[in-house]
């Protein structure tokens, strides 16, 4: 019979919100630094292909390298592997700060930069994911998820304004320095805090260590043997694929369509932060239904129904695309923190980090192609049809997945063990 998990301890709120608050003031950081280094490169070069590139150093990092990424967090230590993300983000930003200061920065340091702190950010977010469900109980697991998401639209509304406000008033250099010491935050918790660390059974059993592409296999077999996760990744490759490039032909859509300027667009941003804020809340309240998908189905509805209403609106009527921006934003936590919730529920402690990183990898890999797709198609079709499209596909498979049985019961059709017959020991490093 395995070792059974230790039962989190009764001051685990304490511990986990320790280690939470430092990664919110460090996210917040990153967020500033994303803004003042986007902002740098318009002014520099003025050229969208240079934006464009840009985007691409800070994804392909982690859809290249975000599995195996996620099998060294399985099998390391998963706080050190936080402290060497967070460290290595803050040593690549001490790098461009001294460029900066020396008057040497180029545009492609800058890409290099944001490669270097997307890999980070591909071994910080599984370590993070992996431990919160060996830290927080699991009946907490959905409010914990709305919590992040309810910080991720904070980021959202308040880094850019944060960001311009100290670039105007003092320099580039100013946010950097702020990014290292938001990391120092992030760090300094993790040095004191135990994190649980599960056992893998290879390591109880004694059998000989896999590579680390059998690793990336066996996360993929786990994965092909769910229909239900496998069904929720096919919505999410598609839903993405359609929403994303409506996200970056919005600015076209402002001016060209609605005949509005640059202050109409930030209250674009504005809305679906202040939604992304509102739906965090409400699923930190609520906590969603018993049944975790029902949840995300009706977030992924939300999320269409908030985008047809951004197509349907005329042009007279901007008003109308506010109000689904932010009907877009507050469905967007419900749908993704429930999704996120499901997976550390159900899924065995020592596959937390694979599953994870290789989810993401699936829901973002079209990205970049659709991307690249998204300027030549809207000069043929229009740019409200990424619209129309998108937001009709996402409403039909949202309403879809409530009479999809491999959906609906995502949490119990996996095909491997129980979680609870394949949780190993856990220890505390």
């Amino acid at each position: 019979m395995q070792n059974q998990p230790k039962p989190l301890p009764d001051n685990w709120a304490r511990r986990f919100f320790t280690i939470w608050t430092g990664q919110a003031f460090s996210l917040f950081g990153s967020a500033l630094v994303q803004f003042a280094l986007v902002w740098w490169l318009a002014q520099e070069s003025g050229s969208a292909t240079v934006l464009t590139l840009a985007m691409l150093a800070g994804l392909l990092p982690q859809i290249l390298l975000g599995p195996f990424a996620g099998a060294l967090v399985d099998r390391g230590n998963r706080r050190l592997i936080m402290i060497a993300a967070d460290a290595m983000i803050a040593l690549a930003t001490l790098v461009l700060l001294y460029l900066f200061i020396t008057d040497q920065v180029q545009v492609w340091h800058v890409y290099t930069i944001m490669a270097i702190r997307s890999l980070g950010g591909a071994f910080h977010f599984p370590a993070m994911s992996a431990s919160t469900p060996l830290m927080v109980p699991k009946e907490q697991l959905t409010r914990i998820n709305g919590l992040n998401q309810t910080l991720q639209g904070l980021n959202t509304i308040f880094a850019p304004p944060v960001g311009a406000l100290l670039i105007s008033a003092f320099s580039t250099e100013s946010v950097l320095m702020i990014d290292i010491a938001t990391a120092a935050l992030a760090i300094l918790p993790l040095l004191f805090i135990p994190i649980p660390q599960p056992v893998r059974k290879a390591e109880q059993a004694g059998t000989e260590k896999k590579s680390l592409l059998q690793d990336v296999r066996e996360a993929l077999a786990y994965i092909r043997a769910w229909p239900g996760l496998m069904a929720i990744l096919g919505m999410a490759l598609i839903i993405n694929g359609l929403l994303n490039p409506a996200s970056a032909l919005m600015p076209l859509l402002v001016t060209k369509y609605f005949g509005k300027g640059v202050l109409e667009l930030g209250f674009i941003d504005t809305a679906f932060g202040v939604g992304m804020i509102a739906g965090g809340v409400i699923l930190s309240a609520w906590g969603g239904f018993k049944r975790k998908v029902a949840t995300a189905m009706l977030g992924i509805t939300g999320i269409g129904v908030g985008i047809l209403l951004v197509a349907v609106a005329p042009p007279q009527l901007f008003l109308l695309a506010l109000t689904g921006m932010a009907i877009a934003g507050i469905a967007n936590p419900i749908a993704n923190g429930s999704l996120f919730a499901i997976v550390q529920t159900v899924i065995t402690p020592e596959m937390q980090g694979r599953v994870m990183s290789l989810i993401m990898t699936f829901a973002t890999a079209i990205t970049p192609l659709s991307l690249l797709m998204a300027g030549p198609i809207s000069d043929s079709i229009g740019i409200r049809a990424w619209f129309w499209i998108g937001g009709i596909v996402t409403v039909l498979m949202g309403v879809g997945g409530f009479f999809s049985r491999a959906v609906m019961t995502v949490e119990d059709n996996h095909r491997n063990e129980p979680a609870e017959s394949q949780l190993s020991a856990v220890t505390t490093d």
